[in-house]
């Protein structure tokens, strides 16, 4: 398992990222499970370059399984920047298509699309979309995710966000047991889609991670995923804790 695991901190160094990416952000699965139903928190918190303190994120979803190929999600989004409250920062609404029957093909693919509408309406409704990739190989999992995102409207801001970004996400898990899972999780954010940020303004995170599911009996169960990501390049957090427990049933 070792090779894999070093061919995925090599690849999360020049894999694309952009700017969009939070502490609470997760990997995506290109997966979908008709009729389940599920409750989800996210929270996240990094610790700042040169001292200049704390971001921290939170979010709390409520998700379905509308059909055997389509997951649609409703979040609301909390955030609190270096010195200021927790405050309600945006509504979120996550749709995710899988496009391949799970295990019939050596790769399943999915796509992923979101739009979020911020609490201030001059920041610009955010539209992201990207394809979800993943893979099995024995006890191992591996998971890669191209991401764009866009502003929509709003005002235009310093870091032009209205010109396309972009990001990914990897995640290379081993199989341990169902409760108890380990692996690695990356994320990354490169800048403009077709001209890339100079490295050393490159967001790249990589760090290990934990995963798990709890049954509880009939359709509900617990699930579980933590990292913590260390910065990868000069413009990326120090250190970064991101915790994601979804409740299904």
């Amino acid at each position: 398992m070792f090779r894999p695991i070093r061919l995925l901190m090599i690849s999360s160094l020049w894999l694309p990222v952009c700017a969009f990416a939070g502490p609470s952000d997760y990997v995506y699965y290109p997966s979908a499970e008709y009729g389940e139903r599920e409750i989800d928190f996210k929270a996240g918190s990094s610790k700042l370059a040169d001292d200049a303190g704390r971001f921290s994120a939170a979010s709390l979803g409520f998700g379905l399984g509308a059909t055997q190929y389509w997951f649609t999600e409703f979040y609301l989004k909390y955030q609190k920047e270096p010195g200021k409250r927790n405050r309600f920062d945006a509504v979120e609404w996550e749709n995710k298509f899988q496009l391949t029957e799970t295990g019939k093909y050596p790769v399943d693919v999915g796509l992923i699309t979101e739009i979020e509408v911020p609490r201030n309406r001059k920041e610009g409704y955010e539209f992201k979309f990207g394809p979800l990739f993943q893979g099995e190989m024995d006890r191992l999992q591996w998971n890669a995710n191209v991401l764009f995102e866009r502003q929509v409207s709003g005002d235009p801001n310093p870091d032009d966000r209205r010109v396309m970004q972009m990001g990914y996400q990897l995640q290379l898990k081993y199989r341990a047991a169902q409760a108890f899972e380990y692996g690695l999780q990356a994320f990354g954010e490169m800048g403009k889609w077709n001209h890339w940020d100079a490295r050393d303004q490159q967001n790249h995170r990589i760090g290990p991670a934990l995963f798990g599911k709890i049954k509880l009996g009939g359709h509900e169960a617990i699930k579980y995923n933590a990292a913590y990501l260390f910065g990868a390049s000069d413009a990326a957090p120090d250190r970064t804790f991101r915790l994601q427990v979804e409740y299904e049933f």
